[in-house]
Order: structure tokens, then sequence, then C-alpha cells
């Protein structure tokens, strides 16, 4: 419920504000004064006659209307507040400094519930309680510092944690990123992030709004909100980065598939963000790194220049792009040469192009004239240039200034010499520039930007899956379930294949018998070799419940013997023998995020390296695509060392072939098929298990 008032009130009163600007109640009081708040700002103390040369209320029942009220008073004090101000006073936008609600106490959560319960009773927006505050260019109403400069082409930054917020932008701020508004939502029961994004989406100006959104969140309440409003906003022109912290859980409580063990909250924050088109940070450094990005022009290509006076840092980069996925391309032909006539001698124009230690500040504007212009091959150009003692540095970052601000591609300035040349530094950064010190860190911030996709379309890849025969199927089983008096459990092999054969996805020739010839007549069908695997039992493997290679009738019997002598045993599968690469896919249902796919190569991959990536059904292509090509063993899908690549196009069909499924039977609650067998031209399932729960 975001309103005028909260945003931009005519008049604030601070209840608890004091003199003290070392306590939050003083603090505030001494930021909105300086931050140049042209409203009427009032104060209520009983204790003082003036504060900070304000005069003071001793009552909050002295106070004319007043729209909006900070409360930096006890928590038990605050509910009576809130009633006053609201019914008497007409204030219409309460931020609440306090702790000691529900973070804390049941009795403190009564407290907040009042609170609550008076701003819906009288349409009053609510920040907090247990926050810092809110910070925008109409009033500074935080009790903390840094305060960054306020532009409104700078970025919004939505924050859980109120300290965590403080830290981010002390980050930002030596970076030279500058903001438009700084939201610390504390405990956000009524405006929570989601609710932030929601009014900035519902309210956006593409010629007005900030188009940079960082968010911090410790709790994603909304997650089909948190997707709806992020992913319009990014349609609209805005970046969106994001840090979700706590995210480590294990998923592995009762998991009884690789999927159960492998899946965590994690995995649905890492599928949510990949198809909002969030950018994924795990840091502040990388948060703001990314913010900072976010302010240049946006990168056409992969490939970069360096322009260098230290030749360390300039490789220290070139091996940080390289592994991220972008290039440094070598840099040669009459163009090179000609650049190289312009340097001192000893210096490389190959990339990175290093100008030497004594290079100037016209030798830096020349090199990055011939990036700009004359080296069509280049995207983006990185300028390290930091002190080494033999130039002038304000010299060197005004023709960087000069630069920036007239090439097209975008310029990356790393200087890094914040010790010995701040001066220099926070005079360039006054300029309305960013500093990224630290290349590596940049260099690890660009990848993760290029591996985030775009938004993905809200519509849902049916061609080919037969919804209709997926619900009589799931019903049917389900009533199984009831029949039977229990609540979940997995399905029969039959089941699972017709489940799969609904989505169109390729399944190996098998039968599932108890009877010995029946299994020996398919087997001489299909042609050996044939691989046997006893039905019952959940982990086949433990129990010695597979046997591939089989090559006569003979063995198939006597596997058949052993397997239905296994405890548990009701049956055999035998399945056509395949030689391919194994893949993994499969899912997990996460309360309030839906299904999370995960898919990644098989074998040791998954269950040993946990080498996956997750997606949030229904999925699009081109998450199934990004899923594929952010697995660290991806090369060996592409194909590497002469050997042949699989499939691609095929994996990710069935990925998204299986997220559709998946989409119309909520009541599959975990699923693996392990292995999926690739090779250059199929991708067949092979092995599959899914678990169902009745509603």
């Amino acid at each position: 419920m975001i309103n005028r008032q909260l945003l931009e009130p005519q008049s604030i009163v601070i209840i608890g504000g004091s003199n003290n600007v070392h306590k939050p109640g003083g603090a505030i009081v001494r930021n909105i004064m300086q931050g140049g708040y042209e409203g009427t700002l009032r104060i209520v103390n009983p204790k003082e006659d003036e504060v900070q040369g304000i005069k003071v209320f001793h009552d909050a029942r002295e106070l004319p209307p007043t729209e909006l009220a900070v409360l930096v008073v006890a928590a038990k004090f605050c509910p009576e507040y809130v009633e006053l101000l609201a019914r008497e006073k007409q204030t219409r936008a309460f931020i609440i400094i306090s702790a000691g609600f529900g973070e804390e106490t049941k009795a403190g959560a009564e407290l907040e519930q009042r609170i609550i319960d008076t701003c819906e009773q009288y349409g009053a927006a609510l920040i907090g309680p247990n926050c810092i505050g809110l910070l925008n260019r109409h009033h500074h109403s935080v009790f903390t510092k840094p305060i960054p400069t306020l532009n409104p082409q700078g970025v919004d930054f939505l924050s859980g944690s109120g300290a965590t917020a403080v830290f981010i932008l002390e980050s930002a701020v030596i970076k030279g990123l500058q903001f438009n508004s700084v939201w610390s939502i504390g405990n956000g029961k009524q405006i929570g992030i989601e609710d932030v994004l929601q009014y900035m989406d519902e309210h956006f100006d593409a010629t007005r709004d900030s188009r940079v959104k960082l968010l911090y969140i410790e709790n994603i309440a909304n997650p089909d909100k948190l997707l709806f409003h992020a992913s319009s906003l990014i349609r609209k022109g805005c970046r969106i980065a994001a840090i979700k912290a706590g995210s480590s859980e294990s998923g592995s409580r009762a998991a009884s598939s690789h999927t159960g063990a492998i899946a965590s909250s994690d995995s649905a924050v890492e599928a949510l963000f990949r198809k909002a088109g969030i950018v994924r940070c795990f840091s502040r450094e990388e948060l703001t790194t990314v913010g900072c990005i976010f302010t240049l022009p946006p990168l056409k290509g992969r490939n970069f220049a360096i322009v260098t006076h230290a030749g360390g840092p300039g490789v220290m980069l070139t091996d940080a792009l390289s592994k991220g996925g972008l290039n440094v391309p070598k840099i040669e032909g009459p163009m090179a040469d000609e650049l190289k006539q312009q340097l001192f001698a000893g210096s490389s124009v190959a990339n990175p192009i290093d100008i030497l230690a004594t290079g100037t500040g016209e030798q830096l504007g020349t090199a990055i004239d011939y990036c700009e212009r004359k080296f069509d091959h280049i995207d983006a150009i990185a300028v390290i240039y930091g002190t080494p003692g033999l130039t002038q540095l304000y010299e060197a970052y005004d023709v960087l200034d000069k630069k920036i601000r007239e090439c097209s591609k975008p310029v990356f300035p790393i200087l890094p010499s914040m010790h010995t040349a701040g001066p220099e530094v926070a005079e360039f950064l006054q300029k309305g520039h960013v500093n990224f010190s630290d290349e590596v860190t940049l260099a690890t911030a660009l990848s993760q930007i290029m591996r985030t996709p775009a938004p993905a379309p809200p519509e849902i890849e049916l061609f080919g899956v037969d919804v209709p025969k997926i619900r009589e199927i799931i019903y049917r089983e389900t009533n199984r379930l009831k029949f039977e008096g229990i609540d979940s459990g997995y399905l029969a092999p039959d089941a699972v294949r017709e489940l799969l054969s609904c989505a169109g996805i390729p399944l190996v020739p098998e039968m599932v018998a108890a009877d010995k010839e029946t299994l020996a007549a398919f087997a001489q069908k299909v042609g050996y070799p044939v691989v046997a695997k006893v039905v019952g039992p959940i982990h086949k493997s433990d129990v010695g419940g597979v046997t591939l290679n089989i090559r006569t009738p003979e063995h198939l019997a006597l596997e058949f013997d052993r397997m239905m002598g296994i405890e548990g045993a009701h049956a055999v599968m035998v399945q056509k023998m395949l030689r391919g690469t194994e893949l993994f896919i499969g899912a997990k249902y996460e309360e309030r995020f839906g299904h999370v796919v995960l898919c990644g190569l098989g074998g040791i991959f998954v269950e040993v390296l946990k080498d996956v990536s997750s997606g949030l059904a229904p999925l699009s292509y081109g998450e199934a695509y990004s899923m594929i090509h952010s697995l660290r063993g991806y090369k060996i899908i592409k194909g590497t060392r002469g050997q042949a690549g699989l499939n691609e196009q095929k994996y990710a069909e069935i990925i998204v072939r299986l997220s559709t499924l998946l989409r119309f039977a909520t009541e599959i609650k975990e699923m693996d098929i392990n292995p999926l067998l690739a090779d250059a031209d199929e991708v067949v399932a092979v092995d599959a298990r899914i678990r169902i729960e009745r509603a």
C-alpha cells in the first residue's frame, strides 16, 4: 500500500526525535534536515523543548495533521501512536524504525499485528518495523550513513535488512554508484520487496524512472509476485540484480530420489531468478559491481580490448574474462601497427594494449580512440590506469572522462589506486562515473550478467504434449493411492512410461513382467544385448537389482530368477541396451515456488559433483538452453577433445516437455529421469521414477 504520503510527504513528524545524533532519534532528524527536505518537519519528545533548532511537541495529541510519521520509540508505545495519528491527525504513512516486534517474540508479533490492522483500517502505508527507514530524493528518513548521491537515473535499492543495506551502500559509494531511492523494508509484513517492485512496475515511467534495481532479499514471501513484476520491469527496459541470502539449507530431508537429495531452496531461487531475468549475485561487492555495470551502455558482444599501463592486472583481467566466457581477441594488422607507432617503444598492442608505466594521458586517449573507431571486432574497452608515480593522473582521468562520454562502446574504468590517488579518483567519480577498482571482480560480474537470460515468455510450450491424457493418468493413480489408504507413493513403471509418452519424451524399448518366457520373447524381439532391472525396491543398484549387457537367453533367465528372489521384488524390467553419454533430468515440488526442474550430466556429475542447474516450470526453450549452458560440464555436451557433441536441441526439448507435464500434474512431488542416454543424434530416457501425492 505505497502512497504519495510515504513517497512525497508535505509534512513529517519524528516521534522520538532528539538532539543526540549518535542515536537513531537524533540521526534521523539530522539526515532529513541535511537532505534538504522542503516540507514541514515536526518532532515529538516529552523531555525536550527544542531539537536541532526545531520547536518540539511534548505530546502527539498537540500535533496538527501530518502526512508521514517516523517512529523511533520503544515497540510497546508504537501501536498507540499509530492509532492516534491515523485516527486524529490523518497520518497515512508510517516508517517504524523501532525493533522488538515479530522478529523477536510472540508478544512483539501481537504489537506488530495491531499496527498492521490500524494501517489497513485507515488505508495507511507502513514501512518496517525494524528497519533503517526510507531514503529518496524528497526526504532522507533514515538514521544511518552513508547518504549516497541521489539523482533520478540512480539505482533503486531494496533491502530486507537494514544493517546489510548500510554495508551495501558503503560498497557502492566508493565505486561512485549513485541512487534514486533506498528502501529498507524491515519485517515487511505490509510492504515487502515484492510490493515495492509491484509499485515500481505499475507506475513505471520510462522518461522519469530509474532503470536499475538492486535487491537484497532474505525471504521471498510471494515468488509469483516477484517473478511477474521483476520480469515485467525488465521487459520495460529495466535491469535487476539481486542477492538472496539464506539459501543454503539442504533439500535432502527424507528424500528418496536424486533430485530430492540435490534440490534445495537455493535451487528454487536460482530457477526463479533465471525465469525472471534477474542477475544473481552472491556478495555485496558483486552486487554493487553489477549495479555499476548496469549504468554503462549495454554490451553488444563478447570481445574486450584491455588498455593498461600495468601488465599484470591486464593479464589477470584477460584470464578472468576468458574464464567467464568473454573474449580478449588478438589485435593485429595495419591499424595495430599504426597505433603502436604512436606509443612509446616497448609498448604492446596485441591485446592487452600495454602503454607502459610511462604512458601519458594523451596516449591513453589515442588507444581508446583506436578501439572505438578502428578495431571493428572490439565490443567493449576496459581501462586499467592507476598511479605508477610517473604521470599526472588528473590529466589522464580528464582524458578518460572525455572518452567515456564520446564512445558508443562501453568503457569500464579500473582505477586501482584508491590509497595513493584518492583525490584524483574522487574527482573522477564526482563527474558521474563509476570505478571498478578490482579487475577480477569486474570480470566475474560481467560473466554473470552475460549468462543471465532475458525474462522467459509467459506462454507454455504445449506442442506434442497430451494434457487431457496426463490428467487422466494422474486422476487414476491418485485414486489408486486413495484406495490403498496412503497419501503418496511411486508410480509403477508402466504408469511412468504412460506419462512420459504423453509428454513426447523418447523412451527406450522395455517390458515389465513377472513371467520369464514373456521377457525372453521381448528380448528376442528387440535384440540382444539387453538390461534387466528389478521392479519393487526403490534403489535398484543398492540391492543388486541391475544387470547390464545381457547377451543370451540363458543369462537373462538366470538374472530373472536371481532378481525375483530380492526382497520386495514383484517383477523384472527388460530394456534394450543402448550406449551413449548419461544425462540427468529431475524435478521437485517446492512449496510456493512450484516445480523446480534440474538438469545435468548423469553418473558422478550429478551424484558426487552435483553439477546441476535449475529452472522453474513451465520452462521456455531459452531457459532450457540457459540451464544446459550454465553446467560446468557443458563442454562434454558440446563436444571436446575430438569427441562428437550430444544432441543439445533434443535435450532442451525434453527439459521443456517435462516442465509442461509438471505444470499440469502438480501431484508429482519428486521425479528423476536418470539416465537419459545421449549421442549426436538421439536423447532417450532409460530409467525414471515419479512420486505423487494426492491432495
